[in-house]
């Protein structure tokens, strides 16, 4: 059959089933019409794994499998946002940064890879030319102050890290990558943050605990498998870091919209042009990671007010805990704490003067 015939055919109308939020439809549409419709509709990916046992309790591959045969956790790729800059943070305090340390609020003008200036936009010119603490950056999602943390580490050894928190796919070493440029799946950043809730331990899911054959014997079984990614004083820092973004930075809402009290850490993640939202959020007991967005990357929100992580994923996240909680049966409760022994109670140990600026860490720097 030749194109022509093909685009006249896929113009003719002809019964068919399309997928609506309230059960299938039958129709009459052409298939052009229907490949349009169904990509109108956002795509979601979720994910809820235990912290210390790695079993996987939730996992929600796409919206409708009968339509969408594609599994967005372990499936799909996408660009990470701000949900990579735990990452990044984890690295600084490696390196002897402080959560307390101060720097001052301005852009920042980077040289890259290839001998240009990189100077990253900021979504907010929140407290723009003041001193702030690392800590903040983190919960303002701040992109000045990630750049400024980029500028004192080398990438080259952030994409180790990153691979040591499970992120499988080849990661090219760039400055950019600290803003979340690489595409990773929702599975692989739900293993990597189980590190924060763990004391700096990687803990790899597990779908299946055993497997046996027709007379109930066990063919397989299968454990948790841990890895060490953070020490724990950098654990601990980035614990209390997490925590704030929940309570005083992007991820506020789960506390006044969703009414969660529950001791818990978060990030938010946007991509360009608003095209992914993401959400990572992990309790002593529960990590979860949820994405937002269009099939294709061109689908989009038109602004920051919809199209951030904190308006597509956060909501889902939401709903989600407090089924959790509302279940007696799960055994979940909102009263668990994570344990910091007294030694980690204080991230930051004796502050600097508000008004002095702060070499962080005397780490040499990779770009000038």
């Amino acid at each position: 059959m030749r194109e022509n015939d093909i685009q006249k055919e896929f113009q003719k109308p002809v019964e068919m089933r399309v997928f609506s939020w309230g059960g299938m439809i039958d129709t009459v549409m052409t298939p052009w019409d229907s490949i349009r419709y169904h990509k109108s509709f956002l795509r979601t990916a979720f994910m809820s794994m235990d912290a210390q046992t790695g079993h996987v309790k939730a996992y929600v591959g796409g919206i409708d499998y009968s339509f969408f045969q594609y599994d967005m956790v372990n499936g799909g790729r996408r660009q990470v946002g701000s949900t990579m800059k735990p990452f990044l943070y984890s690295l600084a305090m490696l390196e002897g940064i402080s959560p307390c340390d101060k720097l001052r609020h301005v852009s920042q003008h980077l040289r890259d890879e290839n001998g240009r200036i990189w100077t990253p936009a900021n979504s907010t010119t929140e407290r723009m030319g003041e001193m702030v603490t690392v800590e903040w950056g983190l919960q303002k999602s701040s992109n000045w102050v990630t750049a400024y943390l980029m500028g004192k580490l080398s990438p080259y050894t952030l994409v180790r890290l990153l691979h040591s928190f499970g992120l499988k796919n080849h990661i090219d070493p760039v400055i950019a990558l600290a803003l979340g440029t690489p595409d990773v799946s929702v599975g692989e950043m739900v293993t990597g943050y189980t590190t924060f809730a763990n004391k700096g331990i990687r803990i790899d899911p597990i779908y299946v605990t055993r497997i046996e054959d027709s007379y109930g014997n066990t063919v397989a079984s299968f454990s948790p498998q841990m890895i060490e990614v953070l020490t724990e004083d950098a654990a601990y820092k980035m614990l209390h870091m997490l925590k704030g973004v929940v309570d005083k930075g992007t991820g506020v809402r789960i506390r006044y919209r969703y009414e969660i009290k529950a001791e818990m850490g978060a990030k938010t993640g946007t991509t360009q042009n608003h095209s992914d939202g993401w959400f990572m959020a992990f309790t002593p007991r529960l990590v979860s990671g949820c994405w937002v967005g269009g099939e294709e990357r061109a689908i989009h929100f038109d602004g920051i007010t919809l199209g951030q992580g904190a308006s597509m994923a956060l909501p889902i996240y939401g709903l989600y805990m407090q089924k959790v909680y509302a279940d007696p049966f799960l055994t979940y409760s909102e009263s668990e704490t994570f344990e910091i022994p007294h030694r980690y109670l204080d991230p930051c140990g004796i502050m600097p003067d508000d008004s002095t600026e702060v070499d962080l860490g005397g780490i040499d720097r990779m770009f000038y």
